[in-house]
């Protein structure tokens, strides 16, 4: 049928041609005449606009065919799902935009609902009632800036005075930074962020609001030392620097750099710090975010982005005097006799949480600092005696 079609498309014009080099076209050559027209005859004009009318109503019945015929039926709920994610097209997903995203989660079993980072678990849920798959829990991610070193804590090599983007400033020698692992401070991933969730510090730095990150990723592709990585919102304790010089060498050049002097390691309850490469790294599968190590690092290289922490506060009434809770406290903050009611000195406490995650009676809760009165934990009236365990 469509092999017909072309073949009459074809005639047709073959014919047209043919007419309007016969009618229009002056004859010249051997045995031909030229005459020269002051003006075009009005019958000639009306003939080539029939001429072109024809044309377009066989071209146009052509395509309409063609579209009838080669048609890509699209599942409604791939338009569902389209509308449904924020239309970012940050590729953060893995997939080419928002609709690669939405053809894949709706025709592909295997493609998970939550893999929307500036959805988060929002928009998983609804893709989930869309397309009927579960909705697992989404521990929302944030990108995290490992370096510390801005202008006034860290050392140039050189005056660069070239174009005022990082990439570029690569290009002199590695940059102006003496460490060649830190941020060159240019401001290449402010401009590449389109969420406008990045802004400058006045040392150089790059400041990443989380309200407004999406964990898109494109500062991270943009920034040519890879000092932006995108990690777990929840893993709130990081070694902000990337620096793999030797202790010393890193210390000439950024008084905030890791020194790998391997204090953070021996401090660790839970074993999640290891130094390579001169340079330490949490195993954030294992870290419990209690911030130790923020404390006893010795050049500032440990940030922990919890602005206030939680305070333990010990529920009288469950309480059952075990002294679990005061033999795991790394900063002695939990005192009381054997099967009596213990007390938290909030002055001590440090909110780690580890307390709350080993007492069997889960008499421990982690509140807000304001929750608790200072110094000891107060107990309202008299204190009950502990219950057996």
């Amino acid at each position: 049928m469509y092999e017909q079609l072309t073949d009459l498309i074809v005639q047709i014009l073959y014919h047209a041609a043919s007419i309007l080099g016969n009618t229009l076209v002056p004859q010249v050559g051997v045995g031909g005449s030229a005459e020269s027209l002051e003006f075009v005859p009005w019958d000639y004009i009306g003939f080539g606009l029939v001429v072109l009318a024809g044309l377009g109503i066989v071209f146009g019945v052509a395509l309409a065919i063609v579209a009838a015929r080669f048609v890509v039926k699209m599942d409604p709920k791939v338009e569902q799902v389209r509308e449904t994610l924020p239309g970012a097209n940050c590729g953060a997903c893995g997939f080419a935009g928002c609709m690669g995203y939405a053809e894949a989660v709706v025709g592909n079993p295997d493609v998970a609902v939550s893999m929307c980072a500036p959805g988060k678990s929002a928009v998983a849920e609804k893709i989930a009632g869309i397309t009927g798959k579960k909705a697992e829990k989404v521990d929302p991610k944030i990108a995290r800036v490992f370096c510390q070193g801005g202008t006034a804590l860290s050392q140039r090599k050189f005056i660069y005075t070239g174009v005022k983007d990082c990439t570029a400033a690569v290009l002199a020698a590695g940059g102006d930074k003496s460490c060649e692992f830190g941020c060159l401070g240019y401001g290449t991933c402010m401009r590449a962020c389109p969420f406008d969730a990045i802004r400058m510090s006045s040392d150089n730095l790059p400041l990443i609001n989380p309200e407004k990150c999406t964990a898109c990723g494109k500062c991270v592709a943009a920034c040519p030392k890879q000092v932006i990585e995108l990690a777990q919102a929840s893993k709130a304790v990081v070694i902000s620097c990337h620096s793999r010089d030797k202790g010393a060498d890193t210390k000439k050049k950024c008084q905030v750099g890791c020194i790998a002097c391997g204090i953070c390691v021996r401090t660790c309850p839970s074993d999640a710090i290891k130094v390579e490469n001169n340079h330490a790294r949490i195993d954030h599968a294992k870290c419990i975010v209690c911030g130790l190590c923020v404390k006893k690092c010795p050049t500032n290289a440990i940030k922990d982005y919890i602005p206030v922490r939680p305070k333990a506060k010990i529920d009288p009434s469950i309480c059952a005097g075990i002294d679990m809770c005061a033999k795991v406290c790394p900063v002695n903050a939990i005192s009381g006799d054997i099967r009596a009611v213990h007390a938290v000195d909030q002055s001590k406490c440090i909110g780690c949480g580890m307390c709350a995650a080993r007492c069997p009676k889960k008499a421990i809760q982690m509140v807000e600092a304001g929750q608790v009165s200072g110094g000891k934990q107060k107990q309202e009236g008299k204190m009950p005696a502990a219950v057996g365990a």
